[in-house]
């Protein structure tokens, strides 16, 4: 039993060698790019809109709709980042179901890549809306002292986003091959389903995370100023009347 796709070699020559992860990756890559051109390439309106553009427009709609629910601020770009890898990671799960694809989601090498493009998106975006000086500043807060804190915070993160969507694909998938080997009538088709389901969960789940990560890079984090206590009426007139003399 294979516990990732990077485990099956279909072409080597020397040190290169192209496995199922790659493979995979780029045929996913491949549909995603070919199905936007033909949707893309006619667009309509009202009735003579077709059945994909319509689903198109809805799940791009859906993906504005968290956006603004997460953060006020969107950006630039911001919009096709998360959407591109809500599909990438949706559709690669989404295709497990067809015999012989690997989800290039079951390999580490996958979603940490996944998580570096969403390690470095911080930063981008948060210097392009709030600036250099304020976004490194947010790291000194509340404290310079917690500046190392800060940064392995960033790292951790970035870690916890890969592996969790390695471990539930690769479970996954590693459940359903069991079943299939145990129980290969029902059981396996059950899980299959549910395999889609957990998926799409995973997919939207990664995307979220991503649109918090940045929308927290993007915020400015301001000290809490000290309350002045209120000094008592009598007590300011005294004063008043001590600094005039009178």
């Amino acid at each position: 039993m294979q516990l990732t796709p990077d485990d099956h070699i279909w072409w080597q020559f020397g040190l290169l060698k192209v496995n199922s992860t790659i493979l995979f990756t780029w045929a996913v890559m491949v549909l995603l790019t070919a199905g936007s051109w033909l949707i893309s390439r006619r667009l309509q309106t009202g009735a003579r809109m077709s059945r994909m553009q319509h689903v198109l427009e809805v799940v791009v709609h859906v993906i504005e709709q968290q956006l603004n629910e997460i953060t006020s601020r969107r950006p630039k770009g911001l919009l096709p980042f998360l959407g591109t890898l809500f599909l990438f990671i949706a559709v690669c799960n989404f295709l497990a179901v067809v015999p012989g694809f690997e989800p290039p989601t079951g390999s580490l090498s996958t979603t940490t890549g996944l998580a570096i493009c969403v390690f470095f998106a911080v930063p981008i975006y948060g210097i392009g809306v709030i600036g250099v000086k304020r976004y490194v500043g947010n790291y000194l807060q509340p404290t310079p002292f917690m500046l190392p804190f800060n940064i392995m915070g960033e790292f951790s993160r970035t870690l916890a986003l890969c592996v969790r969507l390695f471990g539930n694909v690769m479970s996954s998938t590693m459940i359903g091959a069991i079943l299939l080997i145990i129980a290969p009538l029902i059981v396996p088709i059950l899980m299959q389903l549910l395999g889609l389901l957990t998926g799409m969960v995973q997919a939207y789940i990664f995307a979220i995370l991503a649109a918090v990560y940045i929308s927290a890079g993007m915020e400015v984090t301001v000290p809490a100023q000290k309350e002045v206590p209120a000094v008592p009426t009598g007590m300011s007139s005294a004063r008043e009347n001590a600094a005039t003399g009178s």
